[in-house]
């Protein structure tokens, strides 16, 4: 039968080949798939919390690939490798590796410079990783996470609530957040950074 996915707006599909890296193979639907991947995402949040990393370490491609392949090691055969081919959203598959390292140079011009706040800079970074979408899959969750490994071993800051703090429905504060990433494609990033503090 094979894995059978349906997707809603603003999430990005797995080709045929992607969705053959799958290791599990009885996993067949949305659901099994979505419980599998969050058991694999809490071994990576629990290895970042016996770790301690310097901001340089976090802030290389090496660490980047390094944690998306913790998060989803057991799911996918392809984990913590770059995405070989092209999506909805994303740089050219091509211009990964030259985005993630503008991107991971400018945040330490930011670091360096205190051009933003840690907050700021922790967030720029997450937004910029969704945009650059280096991964098959996982990319919000990987930048989530990221973002709170920066702001927690690089600035001894309290990691983001990402919106869990509301009582609202996961399809409303899926919407908010979806609203914010979206002012932040438009060099606005304050609501992003009020959603992942509520």
């Amino acid at each position: 039968m094979g894995l059978a996915l349906e997707y809603t707006l603003h999430q990005t599909a797995l080709d045929e080949d992607e969705k053959e890296g799958l290791i599990i193979k009885s996993i067949t639907t949305r659901q099994d798939l979505d419980e599998f991947e969050q058991q694999n995402i809490e071994l990576a949040v629990d290895w970042t919390l016996r770790k301690r990393f310097s901001i340089y370490k976090i802030l290389s491609e090496k660490f980047i690939c390094k944690l998306h392949k913790k998060m989803f090691d057991q799911t996918w055969t392809w984990a913590g490798e770059f995405r070989k081919t092209n999506k909805n959203i994303g740089v050219d598959k091509y211009r990964i590796g030259i985005e993630l390292g503008q991107l991971l140079s400018d945040c330490k011009y930011w670091i360096e410079n205190r051009t933003f706040s840690p907050d700021e800079i922790a967030i720029r970074l997450k937004h910029r990783i969704v945009k650059i979408h280096p991964f098959p899959n996982g990319n919000g969750r990987h930048s989530r996470l990221l973002a709170d490994v920066l702001i927690d071993h690089g600035f001894n800051r309290p990691v983001f609530t990402w919106g869990s703090q509301k009582m609202e429905s996961a399809r409303a504060i899926r919407k908010e957040y979806l609203q914010a990433l979206f002012k932040a494609d438009k060099e606005d990033f304050k609501a992003l950074m009020e959603f992942a503090r509520r």
